[in-house]
């Protein structure tokens, strides 16, 4: 039941964005009742949110190759790839955009989303400070919101949103990571 309802809002989602998304239309795509959407989902945007990150996979995974670098590269340039692509990175926008107005989908974000990349950005970081890659004084809170922070600009506005490149990630991390490094000419 669960997996036909996340992939019957992933359907409505990516065909008509957050714009044209209604429980009714998962309902009907899904055959499922409005008790049974309502009992697991706590709002729309949340059922949105949901169908979204089942449509999408976790395409960014962290993972811990011993180099900082290159693991917050992964990760930034999955982003990218994403948020490149398209419906995929239209709707994460609007996603973002209506999590503004509705505090379910903004805590939904929090709890399944943001909260987690976050969290696990800051254990990748504290590896990174332990293996004695970064300063033992920085700040991962500033990092990680310089990282993302540039990503999430050219996300939502759209005249920037060409600019998500593979290339820009990489500056990106560069960039950021140039005044924490131990020794900036590691790899």
């Amino acid at each position: 039941m669960r997996a036909d309802v996340l992939a019957a809002a992933a359907g409505v989602l990516m065909s008509g964005g957050v714009g044209g998304f209604t429980v009714e239309k998962v309902i009907a795509a899904s055959g499922v009742s409005s008790a049974t959407i309502y009992k697991h989902w706590p709002s729309r945007g949340a059922l949105a949110l949901d169908g979204y990150l089942h449509a999408v996979g976790d395409e960014i995974a962290v993972r811990d190759t011993g180099d900082i670098r290159t693991d917050l590269e992964h990760m930034v340039v999955a982003f990218v790839r994403m948020a490149s692509r398209e419906p995929e990175g239209t709707v994460f926008a609007q996603l973002i955009g209506a999590a503004q107005t509705d505090q379910e989908l903004a805590a939904q974000f929090d709890h399944h989303y943001f909260g987690p990349r976050r969290r696990e950005a800051f254990a990748l970081l504290a590896t990174a400070k332990e293996r004695g890659q970064i300063r033992a004084d920085t700040d991962f809170g500033v990092l990680v919101d310089l990282i993302w922070g540039a990503c999430y600009i050219r996300l939502l506005l759209p005249h920037l949103t060409d600019q998500l490149t593979d290339a820009f990630a990489r500056q990106v991390v560069t960039q950021a990571l140039s005044d924490v490094l131990v020794d900036p000419a590691l790899p």
